[in-house]
């Protein structure tokens, strides 16, 4: 059974953008920058977005933050993405999930320049995502960050039954409009399978490849896995447990005790997708930045 290493794949991308940023930096005298808003002070968005601010200095790209009051109104909020739309210092805009109720998630989505849409998630990028024209759009950046590792493992998916759980924006649809794509590390059969789905567990076990992406602890059992599949947990999911001295622990979609046994290849959580989305979108705003200079 191989154990996918994410952590380790995204620290070997990071340090090949760092290496990227340098030689444009030393060419140019310019480095890729991302702005990233947050509004509001919910713990956890606090915590991505740190984290994702730290990666972007450690790779040599500028950063910012920009922190915005829960009463902040929509238009305000729109205004702001417009001047950073006009900023040619800027190449990746990013909104942090989840937003105040009075604001439109959409609306925002909209509002980001596509070629600034370093997320993936503005209907230009998908729409060429869906169409494969993977070199002009941006991919939504823990699909991208599965296929990448499918890549690095070499881990054959080109005729394969691949079973996507879950339909997100985010990652379900964006994952399967991937998988059937033409090209290499892709170019599956693919299922879709949701909370609508009667016994999922069906097509579950059909699946060579199976990516997890629902939102439900521990959701995908041994028994609903066939025996030699490649299984991506995109899962994370807190749960109680009263041995950890928070109280509490990360786990993913999949149980990856009894999974893990009958699995040829199984991503785990933490370590396993979740590192791989910030190396993403870190790809991302270079891809943006490398734009501008051509």
């Amino acid at each position: 059974m191989i154990l996918i290493d994410g952590k380790k794949i995204a620290d070997d991308i990071k340090a090949e953008l760092k290496a990227t940023v340098e030689a444009h930096k030393t060419k140019t005298g310019k480095a890729p920058g991302l702005t990233v808003i947050i509004v509001g002070d919910n713990p956890a968005s606090q915590v991505y977005v740190r984290n994702k601010a730290k990666s972007c200095v450690e790779i040599g790209m500028n950063s910012d933050v920009i922190e915005l009051p829960n009463t902040i109104s929509q238009t305000e909020l729109l205004d702001k993405i417009h001047v950073l739309n006009r900023d040619t210092s800027v190449h990746g805009i990013l909104v942090q999930q989840p937003l105040p109720k009075h604001i439109d998630d959409f609306a925002v989505t909209l509002a980001i320049a596509p070629e600034k849409d370093v997320d993936g998630f503005h209907p230009e990028n998908v729409g060429r995502l869906m169409i494969g024209r993977l070199d002009e759009c941006f991919i939504s950046c823990t699909p991208f960050g599965v296929v990448e590792l499918f890549k690095r493992y070499k881990i054959s998916t080109s005729g394969k039954h691949c079973v996507v759980v879950g339909r997100s924006n985010i990652v379900g649809k964006p994952m399967a409009n991937l998988m059937v794509q033409k090209l290499d590390f892709m170019n599956s059969t693919v299922t879709i399978c949701h909370s609508s789905t009667p016994d999922i567990s069906v097509f579950t076990r059909q699946a060579d490849i199976l990516i997890a992406a629902i939102g439900k602890a521990n959701f995908i059992t041994a028994e609903m896995v066939k025996a030699g599949a490649v299984v991506m947990d995109v899962g994370i999911n807190r749960v109680e447990d009263k041995t950890a001295k928070s109280g509490a622990r990360l786990v993913g979609d999949v149980h990856f005790e009894s999974v893990s046994k009958i699995a040829s290849a199984i991503t785990p959580v933490p370590g396993g997708v979740g590192p791989m989305t910030i190396a993403m979108l870190l790809s991302n705003t270079l891809k943006s930045f490398e734009r501008t200079l051509n």
